[in-house]
């Protein structure tokens, strides 16, 4: 992990080059308690006083820390200065800015990313007090292209990880399937899934409350919400959503069975057909997915697709960006409604990983779902996960 901070310290340099940002300062206190997003990727370690870490198109990488903190960062290697103060920062980092002479300075404020938005609305006004008398106070600005493009942008290191953490997700849920049966509640489900992960001593990608995230039936409550006594029954689908952490990445994928009657050889017939209406909206999408694609318009192929079949839109964005985090921030392949902000507005990039995830209601039975991972490239998106091309039968 070491190496991949450097790794992504040298990217933020070349993309402040590209943004024309001569600086960016990341203003942290008491990290362990209140993390910013940027800590994981460009710093490695936390803090207790009151510290800015500079990062400049120059090159230069700077740490402003308490006297009790300096050692610490100093020991992690990635800052090549370290400077160190006793009773205020201020000083310091006025002294910092006056050598530098940036014109534009990113700070991490986002209304549109979470990941960019790391620095609190306290330490916002303790900044702007502390470059209340200096021409800096009116030099700052979000840091929120920095974030979508250092998030966005994964490495082949990068890469090499979320597949590991890919890999372990679909061995567990090829053991779901042979596992599942009438009777079984949600939560033995998960518990089931849960045990696995110990075994292999992994961590899961997000809030164990609902990761994984176990779904049978028709009156199920929907994503985001955790597993409940509800028993599985035969007509039921049944669909998880699930991932795991693999050296710091994360990996989210969603699959779909049917829990067969007696007597049913195969699925019903609006089953497979609202399962194959998902599977084709998600190919479609990753075939329209490429750099330069406006976010809205790769929802909108699956979404269309969805509609002119006869069903219900998903109430929710086409797929998001996967990395350190299952949600990594940046651009999301999201509609033009106003929760998203700017996010339907941005543009894809190669080197982008997301998720591919609608979803559709099949009446009497449940939700059919796929989530699938990919990878964006120059040339074509590549699907870094085997693609869920048929319903799975229990």
């Amino acid at each position: 992990m070491n190496r991949m901070i450097d790794e992504k310290i040298a990217q933020a340099v070349d993309i402040l080059r590209e943004k024309r940002i001569d600086a960016w300062l990341i203003f942290v206190r008491e990290s362990a308690t209140m993390p910013d997003p940027a800590l994981d990727m460009v710093v490695g370690s936390h803090c207790t006083w009151q510290t800015a870490y500079i990062i400049t198109a120059g090159g230069d990488t700077i740490a402003i820390a308490g006297s009790l903190d300096t050692a610490n960062i100093e020991q992690h290697g990635h800052f090549r200065s370290v400077r160190s103060y006793v009773e205020g920062i201020g000083p310091e980092l006025r002294g910092v800015l006056k050598d530098l002479k940036p014109k534009k300075i990113a700070i991490n404020y986002s209304t549109s990313s979470p990941m960019a938005d790391g620095l609190t609305h306290g330490m916002y006004l303790q900044l702007v007090e502390y470059l209340n008398d200096t021409p800096y106070a009116r030099r700052l600005v979000s840091a929120e292209e920095i974030f979508a493009a250092l998030r966005g942008r994964k490495s082949p290191q990068e890469i090499r990880h979320i597949r590991a953490a890919i890999r372990e997700t679909l061995d567990i849920y090829d053991l779901v399937t042979g596992y599942l049966r009438p009777g079984l509640t949600e939560r033995k489900v998960a518990d089931f899934i849960l045990r696995e992960v110990r075994k292999r001593k992994l961590d899961l990608a997000w809030d164990p409350d609902h990761c994984p995230a176990v779904f049978t039936g028709p009156d199920t409550p929907g994503a985001h919400t955790g597993p409940t006594n509800r028993t599985v029954r035969p007509g039921h689908i049944l669909n998880i959503d699930f991932g795991v952490k693999v050296d710091g990445y994360c990996s989210d994928l969603q699959r779909t069975w049917y829990i067969r009657r007696k007597n049913e050889k195969q699925a019903p017939r609006e089953v497979v057909r609202g399962f194959n209406v998902i599977r084709d909206a998600i190919k479609m999408a990753a075939d329209y997915l490429r750099p330069g694609a406006i976010c809205w318009k790769v929802d909108m192929v699956a979404r269309k697709h969805i509609t002119s079949s006869g069903y219900d839109e998903y109430p929710h964005a086409l797929g998001h960006q996967v990395g350190r985090a299952a949600h990594d921030g940046g651009s999301v392949l999201c509609p033009r409604w106003e929760r998203y902000g700017k996010l339907p507005y941005m543009k894809v990039e190669a080197q982008q990983v997301y998720t591919l995830e609608p979803r559709l209601t099949v009446e009497g039975h449940g939700v059919a779902t796929i989530e699938e991972i990919v990878l964006v490239t120059p040339e074509k998106t590549k699907f870094l996960s085997k693609p869920q091309r048929r319903l799975y039968l229990v």
